[in-house]
């Protein structure tokens, strides 16, 4: 199968600095990989030049066929709200909302009608086992809660790449396991590829296919 989202030769420097050197990555639908390093090896900047935020200094990344430089503001803009999704460490969710409101964002930023999206919000919140916190300010709820509404968000709109940037580094390993178990159980479900970038082995190991990043250089691990 081909690729879904392609990078190749890409390096990325801040000033003099060279975050990522020559990375060449590929990931195709449904996939699950895994980019693991240490604080400081490049990683999340990998991840935000894959995810069209950073635009690499050489290289190329494509979506489906397309390079990202190929495309203006609005239009890389409208491919990131509409086709990829995001799970950050800390959830970076509305405390103002709750947790249904929180997790109908991407719809309805795409134009959805609030009674559907919140529908659909609430489907995926249900499957999360957050049902009877769906009403619940977001800033009410615990650690494992905020980032279980983090994962319905980054899967409401059925994105073909979610994003997720050590989407469990914040909680404990219990809470931990569990949400990264339904949210990869859901993201297969329904046919997402997910790039996770962790400096967690226990969390990469969850992945389909595992790289290592040290000094801004990406090295794909070969199974045993």
């Amino acid at each position: 199968m081909d690729a879904i989202l392609r990078a190749e030769g890409v390096d990325l420097f801040y000033g003099t600095h060279q975050a990522v050197s020559g990375a060449d990555f590929a990931l195709r639908s449904g996939e699950v990989a895994a980019v693991m390093g240490s604080s400081g090896s490049g990683k999340s900047s990998l991840l935000y030049c894959l995810a069209g935020v950073l635009a690499p200094t050489r290289g190329t990344v494509s979506f489906d066929g397309t390079a990202f430089s190929t495309l203006d503001d609005d239009a890389l803009s409208t491919l990131r709200r509409e086709r990829f999704g995001f799970v950050f460490q800390y959830g970076e969710l509305l405390p103002e909302l709750t947790a249904e409101e929180n997790a109908a964002l991407p719809l309805r930023l795409a134009g959805r009608r609030k009674a559907p999206a919140h529908a659909a919000a609430g489907e995926v919140l249900g499957r999360l086992g957050m049902a009877e916190l769906s009403q619940r300010r977001t800033s009410q709820l615990s650690g494992g809660q905020s980032q279980r509404v983090a994962v319905a968000r980054a899967l409401v709109h059925r994105p073909a790449v979610i994003f997720a940037d050590e989407p469990t580094g914040a909680l404990d390993s219990v809470n931990a396991a569990a949400v990264l178990d339904e949210f990869l159980r859901l993201a297969r479900d329904q046919g997402t590829a997910v790039v996770i970038v962790t400096h967690d082995a226990t969390v990469a190991s969850h992945a389909d296919s595992q790289y290592t990043m040290a000094d801004g250089v990406l090295t794909r691990r070969v199974a045993a």
